[in-house]
C-alpha cells in the first residue's frame, strides 16, 4: 500500500501565496517588526490555511534567548504537602529545558510573610522573565503581583486564586466551592442539634485567601439549607499546631464542651496532626473531612478516622502551572484565564485509585 507523505511546507511556499517576500515572512515567523499590519495578516492567513508549524525548537535555538522562569515556593522539609507541586514543576522544566528554559527556585518560610517578601525581592533582584508561585500570603502576595505587572513579568498562580493585572493564569480547585463541598459531605445524615466546626491549622488564616473561601463555601452552603449558621456552625482557629501538648489539650476540652459536635472541616492538609493527639473515643460521634492524600491523612481514611480527603491534585496543579507559562512564552499559545481542577472526594474505598492515577500522571508528563 502506498503511503501518503504530508507535503513539507516551506517559508517559499508561504511568501508566494501570500505575495510577499521570503524576508517578510521571516519577520513574521520571528516578531521582528518593520511588517505592515496588512502584510502580517495575509502572512498569518496562509499559515493557517496552509497548517504551516514553525518550528520552535529551531526558532529558539536561533534567537539564542533563554527565558528565566523563577519558582518561588514554601520550605518542603517544613510542609511535606509542598515536595508535590515542587515535583510537578520540576517534571514540566525536565520536559522543556531543551527549548533554553531556566529555572531558578527560591524558598520561603510557610509561617512567615516577612520571609516570603525577602525571597520575594530576591526574586525580582534577578530579574525574570516569569515566576510561578503559590499565592499564600495575600497582602504580600498582591504586593508582588503590582511589581511584577509593573516590570512586565508573567506570572503564573497556583492554590490560591487571586485576580490580578499581570496573572497570565491560575491553576487549583475552586477554594469556596470545596468548602460548599464539604458542607454537603458533614451536612448527611445531621441531626437538628448537630454541630460542625471548620477549624484552621494554620498561623494567620485570615491572611490566607484560600483558606477563608473554604470556611465562607461551607458557611454558605448550610445557610442555603436554612440552618442556623450561627448556632450550627463554629470556627476554630489554632495557630500553635506544632505543638502536640497544646493542640490535644486544645481540643480536648473543645470537644469535652460541644456534646453535640458532629462534624469537623479542617481547611488544609493537616487534619492528621488534630487525629495524632486525640483518643479516638473521644471522636467516635464526629465525621471529618480533610484535604490531600499524605501518607498520615490515608492512614486515618483507611482507618475510619477521617471519612472524606478532598485531592487537590498538587502535582498536577505545579506541572500546569509551570507549563502554562512555557506554552505562552514559548509556543505563543493563549492560555486561559483559571483552569479549575477537579473535586476529588476520596474515601478509604477509592483512595489507592487516586493514589495510581497520580503515580501514572507523574510518570506520564
Amino acid at each position: 500500500m502506498a503511503q501518503i507523505m504530508a507535503k513539507r511546507i516551506r517559508i517559499k511556499d508561504i511568501a508566494q501565496k501570500a505575495n510577499v517576500s521570503t524576508g517578510t515572512v521571516d519577520r513574521v515567523l520571528h516578531n521582528r517588526g518593520n511588517v505592515s499590519a496588512e502584510k502580517q495578516a495575509r502572512v498569518k492567513a496562509v499559515m493557517k490555511e496552509l497548517g504551516y508549524e514553525p518550528n520552535i525548537i529551531a526558532r529558539t535555538l536561533a534567537s539564542r534567548k533563554q527565558i528565566k522562569i523563577a519558582i518561588l515556593l514554601p520550605q518542603p522539609e517544613v510542609d511535606p504537602y509542598w515536595s508535590a507541586p515542587a515535583k510537578g514543576i520540576e517534571q514540566a522544566w525536565q520536559s522543556v529545558r531543551h527549548y533554553g528554559v531556566e529555572a531558578d527556585y527560591y524558598y520561603f518560610d510557610l509561617f512567615d510573610q516577612a520571609d516570603f517578601s525577602q525571597q520575594a525581592k530576591y526574586v525580582l533582584d534577578t530579574k525574570p522573565d516569569a515566576l510561578v508561585f503559590p499565592p499564600l500570603f495575600l497582602q504580600a502576595s498582591q504586593q508582588l503581583l503590582e511589581v511584577c505587572a509593573q516590570q512586565k513579568i508573567l506570572v503564573s498562580i497556583f492554590n490560591t486564586e487571586l485576580h490580578n493585572e499581570g496573572v497570565l493564569t491560575y491553576v487549583g480547585q475552586n477554594s469556596y466551592q470545596s468548602g460548599v463541598l464539604a458542607g454537603k459531605l458533614l451536612g448527611l445524615g445531621l441531626d437538628e442539634t448537630g454541630k460542625v466546626a471548620v477549624v484552621n491549622l494554620s498561623k494567620e488564616p485570615a491572611n490566607a485567601k484560600h483558606l477563608s473561601d473554604k470556611e465562607q463555601g461551607l458557611i454558605d452552603y448550610f445557610a442555603g439549607q436554612n440552618m442556623a449558621t450561627d448556632l450550627r456552625v463554629m470556627r476554630v482557629i489554632f495557630e500553635n499546631f506544632h505543638n502536640q501538648n497544646a493542640l490535644r489539650s486544645f481540643f480536648e476540652d473543645f470537644l469535652n464542651h460541644e456534646p453535640t459536635l458532629r462534624g469537623i472541616f479542617v481547611t488544609n492538609s493537616r487534619a492528621y496532626k488534630m487525629l495524632d493527639v486525640l483518643d479516638s473515643d473521644l471522636l467516635r460521634h464526629v465525621r471529618i473531612v480533610g484535604f490531600d492524600l499524605l501518607p498520615e491523612n490515608l492512614n486515618y481514611l483507611r482507618s475510619g478516622q477521617i471519612q472524606f480527603l478532598i485531592n487537590q491534585n498538587p502535582v498536577e496543579q505545579g506541572y500546569r502551572a509551570m507549563m502554562s507559562l512555557v506554552n505562552a512564552m514559548v509556543f505563543e499559545k493563549k492560555m486561559p484565564d483559571i483552569q479549575h481542577l477537579p473535586l476529588d472526594i476520596v474515601v478509604s474505598e477509592n483512595a489507592e485509585y487516586y493514589l495510581r492515577r497520580e503515580e501514572a500522571y507523574a510518570l506520564s508528563v
